[in-house]
């Protein structure tokens, strides 16, 4: 029985991991990848590092990674600071002008320099837009109606400068991924006149996925992924199966939103979704990479 010094058997452990991932890199090849940044992965500096790291990775071996993020922490600290107070209605930002001045500065401005920066550190060559840039994302605003009372029809409720997608123009992101540069997107839109949009990233990811007919939309979040009623995780899904979870409750609260968006995306021909462990070292590359993965697979 031979025994391998530590340095052959941890080279060896690296070469069955790069022998794993090469049926992948081919399978990838020159396809696009739609990753949403959020959650831990936006605030925890090796976490950051390992994301950067991993889409550069996705670039060099061939594949168009287009990064969406979100920012909502680093907005409620800019707005404290400025003495200003963040109010919510179902879950989504009232947005007046002043606060989309605020919303606009973080997420266009230092979050997604922030990421940029990062990427470009560590040998890629990302380039950060809003929806603003090349009309890349037309917004209208969002309405929306209070639950309604006995007797009483619901009410439309002004939440200011929220919107949803209208359209999608690719054609700035698909010019730059031909020029070998790594897309990175604040989900601002903009509207007919010109007004600025806050739009929820994880929407703006799956509807950019969808329009640049991208292989995989993968959604970064602070859980291990989709559980079933015990806790434990389901890593491969079928539609007819979420659905089948959505239906008797196991699927609920705030993972209900980010599976539909999944399920959009899938429905409308990105061939997988996933909903991954962004609290994971290099789990872009775990997700992609390996068979393991680090959370769960939804395709058709």
């Amino acid at each position: 029985m031979s025994h391998n010094p530590p340095a052959v058997s941890g080279a060896a452990d690296q070469a069955r991991i790069l022998a794993e991932a090469l049926p992948y890199i081919k399978r990838f090849h020159g396809k696009t990848i739609v990753i949403k940044l959020g959650g831990n992965a936006m605030s925890d500096d090796a976490l950051k590092t390992g994301f950067a790291r991993d889409v550069v990775l996705l670039k060099l071996v061939g594949m168009n990674p287009v990064v969406v993020h979100g920012g909502g922490p680093q907005i409620e600290q800019l707005l404290a600071r400025l003495g200003m107070k963040g109010e919510f209605v179902q879950g989504m930002r009232v947005t007046d002008r002043e606060t989309m001045d605020v919303v606009e500065m973080v997420l266009g401005g230092l979050v997604n320099k922030e990421i940029v920066s990062l990427i470009n550190k560590h040998g890629g060559k990302a380039v950060g837009l809003t929806g603003k840039d090349g009309g890349l994302i037309r917004a209208r605003k969002l309405v929306m109606k209070s639950a309604p009372a006995e007797g009483l029809p619901s009410e439309i409720i002004d939440i200011g400068h929220v919107g949803e997608v209208e359209s999608i123009d690719p054609e700035v992101v698909a010019l730059l991924d031909t020029q070998n540069f790594i897309p990175v997107i604040a989900p601002i839109g903009v509207g007919p006149d010109g007004e600025a949009y806050n739009i929820n990233a994880d929407v703006v990811a799956g509807k950019l996925a969808i329009t640049l007919k991208a292989e995989k939309l993968m959604l970064l979040t602070n859980t291990t992924g989709v559980l079933d009623k015990e806790g434990k995780l389901l890593t491969g899904l079928t539609i007819g199966k979420v659905n089948a979870l959505i239906a008797d409750g196991t699927i609920h609260g705030g993972m209900l939103p980010k599976v539909n968006y999944a399920l959009d995306a899938v429905n409308s021909g990105v061939k997988s979704a996933h909903i991954i462990d962004g609290r994971v070292e290099h789990a872009v590359l775990l997700e992609v990479f390996t068979d393991q993965g680090v959370g769960t697979l939804i395709k058709s």
